[in-house]
């Protein structure tokens, strides 16, 4: 008999580099991620954490802090 069980995933850990300061647009100049973004992230998912991650991987692109 096949048991079809949901994958059970651990939660992607937070992308918080402890360079916490937030810049003028509400960035955090370590992680890129908003004010909002930072203090929502323990109540996530892991598909929301993954789009917050791609954001802060276009933010760190368009500030030239990766290529």
């Amino acid at each position: 008999m096949r048991t079809d069980l949901k994958r059970i995933e651990k939660p992607l850990p937070s992308p918080c580099v402890s360079i916490c300061v937030l810049d003028e647009s509400d960035l955090c100049v370590g992680c890129q991620r908003t004010g909002q973004e930072i203090s929502s992230w323990g109540k996530m998912d892991n598909q929301q954490r993954r789009a917050v991650l791609v954001k802060t991987e276009q933010r760190a692109r368009e500030q030239g802090l990766i290529r």
